[in-house]
């Protein structure tokens, strides 16, 4: 069995959503289907959600107008027949008078998370419907029957699968299982989400949950790159990752992959591959436990990252410093990304700042304290890189006139990560595109 997501761009218009219903039932064999809300529906959802969080129903009525409205041209161009037309019309109608009846009562966190879920909710049944019209034998499973999150909103995988595998069984019969990516239920009970991003989780859990045959993520990109190409002209699709490296590229800022999706798929050596709608025939990027000894792979970057130094001379070579230092984070419930330390300072980096004065005011209890705000990270990933001979002086030859705050290696076999102020982090992809890569 396979299991393929297909993100809000890959069904964002009526036309994209018949090519993948068209795609879908191509692919031998039979499939769960996962989608994403139509693209800039969670926006909206998120906008009427603060909307309503302050209490201004005019303004959170007006972007559920708009959206309606969006969503009603969809379905005209989405259906042939005008018994199909109808029934996408009932269902937008009912979506929308749910979404009325959650702004007209006593709004709170419970019923923002249920809002989020509509754009996932919708976006399935007017995909189901129109695999109907197609008399294209599919069923649609609800996620709210199988996905759910604990009290520390981790995925509980193994009750997912206990409850998935006789829900399966019961569809043995059926080509197509269509259900939604993002949403959950809290230990609660109560209707929640991976958070953003997380159709792609929801994608490597029930992968991982069947033990399926392959996990697809389609996108708007022919794979996972080299570089970004956003900011770097010249880029390739990388043929194949290993899901170390994978994991390393997607936590430290490549797009095309929620960071958590390698986890569960990585335990129970899923494959994973990377797909692009616009081009089902590129063969995109394979992610498994199949090495590839190429030293250099992917460069990364992450944004919005916060350096803290911390300086005690007094305490810095005391039994137990860090520990007092590293306390603090997890107190605030602060990751941290990259660390370094000298006989004086430890320097660290956070890409969470909400509880930042929290945590400096505690630190300069023992310790002065410097912030560099505007970060960022970039993470050069490859085949055991950290152990190469000369890999360091190749970055370093390339990255000769940019000013580098803080150097990462031995962390990870895999990634050697550096922290440059963000105004040099274009010029740093560039560099180690034409340094490392040989790509002007």
């Amino acid at each position: 069995m396979l299991v393929l997501k297909f993100g809000g761009t890959s069904v964002g218009k009526p036309e994209r959503m018949k090519k993948i219903a068209d795609l879908v039932t191509e692919t031998p064999g039979q499939k769960v289907v996962v989608l994403s809300a139509l693209s800039g529906t969670t926006n909206a959802l998120v906008a009427i959600g603060d909307f309503l969080l302050k209490g201004d129903l005019a303004a959170a009525e007006k972007e559920i107008s708009t959206l309606e409205k969006h969503y009603q041209s969809f379905i005209t161009e989405l259906y042939v027949s005008d018994n199909f037309k109808a029934i996408g019309q009932e269902t937008v109608s009912r979506f929308f008078i749910f979404m009325r009846l959650l702004a007209a009562g006593q709004f709170d966190d419970k019923s923002y998370r249920e809002l989020l879920a509509q754009g996932e909710l919708i976006s399935t049944e007017l995909f189901y419907q129109h695999l109907q019209e197609r008399k294209i034998n599919a069923r649609l499973l609800p996620a709210l029957y199988f996905m759910s999150i604990d009290e520390n909103e981790e995925p509980e995988l193994e009750k997912i699968a206990q409850r998935l595998k006789p829900l399966l069984k019961s569809l043995e019969h059926v080509d197509i299982i269509i259900t939604q990516g993002y949403i959950c239920r809290n230990h609660r009970n109560e209707i929640d989400n991976l958070k953003r991003g997380g159709s792609d989780y929801t994608a490597s859990l029930m992968g991982a949950a069947i033990k399926a045959d392959e996990i697809q993520i389609w996108t708007d990109i022919d794979g996972m790159h080299n570089n970004d190409p956003r900011v770097v002209k010249k880029t390739y699709p990388i043929s194949e990752l290993t899901f170390d490296e994978a994991s390393e590229l997607a936590y430290f800022g490549a797009k095309i992959l929620h960071p958590s999706t390698i986890v569960p798929a990585q335990k129970y050596s899923v494959p994973v591959r990377l797909k692009n709608t616009m081009d089902e025939k590129a063969p995109g990027t394979i992610i498994s436990n199949k090495e590839t000894e190429s030293i250099f792979k992917a460069v990364a970057a992450k944004d919005g990252i916060t350096a803290i130094k911390i300086k005690s001379s007094r305490m810095l070579m005391a039994y137990g410093f860090l520990r007092k230092v590293f306390e603090i984070f997890e107190q605030y419930k602060t990751p941290i990304d990259m660390i370094s330390t000298s006989e004086v300072a430890v320097s660290l980096t956070i890409d969470q700042d909400a509880n930042l004065d929290k945590i400096v005011n505690e630190l300069n209890a023992f310790s002065n304290v410097e912030i560099d705000r505007n970060q960022t990270i970039v993470c050069i990933v490859g085949h055991r890189i950290g152990n190469q001979k000369g890999v360091l002086d190749k970055i370093f030859h390339a990255l000769a006139e940019i000013p580098i705050r803080m150097v990462s290696v031995g962390g990870s076999y895999n990634n050697i990560s550096i922290l440059v102020d963000t105004q040099y982090k274009e010029q740093t992809l560039i560099q180690l595109n034409q340094g490392i890569f040989n790509l002007a």
